[in-house]
């Protein structure tokens, strides 16, 4: 829980307070704490017995010297090294390292560049990214202590902290759908939690079925749903930001429940952690919360294809040709290239109710896991203006991108099939760059940017902003790129 905390007195506080501490500099606010304490902590800073290096963090117990029973001492480093992506990773650490309520002044924890009301939004985000705890199926579950966070600033940062919570909230709210079991979170099960949102905000939405998707000839997710048991859902909810609904940015996420990679089957060890084969979604999902939830004056579609990729009798095989909603015919020589196919059909969808531009976000391929690690996302357009503004969304919430390449030769590549007009995944290409010209054949001319997140939808270790698991990936980035827009 976080609160705004309009007035201090640091004589009477009683719950413990964490102050930041540059190398080089002290904030008006420490001096100001210093002198409740008898200048104890300058003198602790003085004689080394505390350190001021970037994210150590020191409690020091005032021995009843003011009524708060501790002072947390958070090493912040030389100021001119000291960024947001710093003033993120300390407080998140701040947050995961708390035992008992704590208030943050934050005032000392800026930098030269942000102002106190931009410093907690950022910390607002950080403590609730860091807190995060995955609910779990598990039937014996410690009691978790709830931990109250206070954000003091000597200048009203209410509604600064409130964005922060949104935007957390919204990333968290991605992490748990991606964390989810296959079992646990259907196409049906998504749709449902999809259309709850959308009543509860009274927005337009239409999930549609597997009926309707064949009277639109949505060949690709029908055939990707051809093995299942499970019907399929495309979800498309409307949110509209201004007078007029144009200008419209759809966000396409891609929704595989559980991928078994159909006929062209993964082995063991490629199956596990597959129900996160929808963190696209669960991305695409979060950032139209955070859109919806913060009233930015922007005009949005959100589009979400959703089934499993069974194996049975019925399944597509290596060779069938599919319909696409397109009218375009794909020879499907990969069955475990079914993301492409169900985004695809999303993508004319998109483009028939009114897109202006279009933000793919989607777990697609190995291949970028190869080409990038597990830290960076990979990122492809066809128009390199709207990447740009993209991209400075990207640098401000620390969320790394890479630009990758697409040229005329990989189009040509998809199109040498010899009984459909496109392959979903040429032999002995390049894996995610097939993947995102095989899109890019229905995007054609409208402005897209394309998000593989295969490498950084997951993270296998504990961090300072959250614990290993889902990261909710690119929904910070997204809704900051349309915060911009505004």
């Amino acid at each position: 829980m976080i609160k705004y905390k309009q007035n201090i007195d640091f004589k009477n506080e009683t719950t413990n307070l964490a102050i930041g501490v540059f190398t080089d500099d002290k904030h008006p606010l420490f001096n100001q704490l210093d002198e409740a304490v008898s200048n104890e902590l300058s003198s602790m800073l003085g004689e080394k017995l505390v350190s001021t290096k970037f994210k150590d963090i020191t409690p020091i117990y005032s021995l009843g010297s003011i009524k708060a029973k501790k002072i947390i001492l958070v090493g912040l480093g030389k100021r001119e090294e000291y960024s947001v992506a710093k003033q993120r990773q300390v407080i998140g650490k701040l947050a995961k390292e708390a035992e008992e309520d704590l208030v943050l002044i934050i005032d000392t924890f800026t930098s030269r560049d942000t102002t106190s009301a931009e410093t907690s939004t950022t910390a607002a985000e950080a403590l609730t990214l860091a807190t995060y705890k995955v609910d779990s199926y598990k039937t014996e579950e410690p009691n978790a202590k709830t931990i109250t966070f206070y954000i003091y600033s000597q200048t009203d940062v209410q509604l600064a902290i409130e964005r922060g919570v949104i935007y957390a909230e919204a990333t968290n709210h991605a992490r748990q759908l991606y964390n989810e079991p296959g079992n646990k979170l259907t196409a049906t099960i998504l749709a449902n939690k999809v259309a709850n949102f959308a009543r509860h905000h009274q927005l337009e939405y239409t999930i549609i079925e597997k009926e309707e998707m064949k009277q639109r000839n949505m060949g690709g997710i029908i055939g990707v749903n051809q093995g299942s048991t499970e019907p399929p859902k495309v979800i498309v909810v409307k949110y509209q930001g201004t007078a007029d609904f144009d200008n419209v940015t759809a966000i396409i996420g891609k929704g595989v429940t559980f991928d078994t990679g159909g006929y062209c089957l993964k082995p063991r060890t490629g199956m596990l952690g597959m129900q996160g084969d929808m963190g696209g979604a669960a991305s695409a999902f979060g950032a139209f919360e955070a859109a919806v939830r913060l009233h930015l004056p922007v005009n949005l579609l959100l589009v979400i294809p959703t089934t499993d990729n069974m194996v049975s009798a019925d399944a597509i095989k290596p060779g069938d040709v599919l319909h696409m909603m397109s009218g375009k015919t794909v020879e499907v020589t990969n069955t475990d290239a079914e993301g492409r196919l169900i985004l695809a059909d999303a993508i004319t969808l998109a483009k028939e109710a009114g897109a202006s531009q279009i933000i793919d976000i989607a777990t697609l391929t190995g291949a970028i896991i190869v080409a990038l690690g597990s830290e960076t996302t990979g990122t492809f357009t066809n128009n390199q203006e709207f990447f740009n503004q993209f991209r400075q969304a990207a640098e401000l919430t620390d969320e790394d991108i890479w630009q990758m390449p697409l040229f005329p030769r990989d189009q040509e590549a998809l199109r040498k099939s010899l009984v459909a007009d496109l392959n979903n995944s040429p032999v002995g290409k390049p894996g995610a760059i097939m993947a995102a010209a095989f899109l890019k054949e229905f995007v054609e001319d409208t402005p897209w940017i394309h998000l593989d997140i295969a490498g950084t939808s997951e993270i296998k270790t504990n961090h300072d902003l959250g614990p290993k698991g889902a990261t909710g990936v690119m929904v910070r980035t997204i809704t900051k790129y349309l915060e911009n827009q505004t």
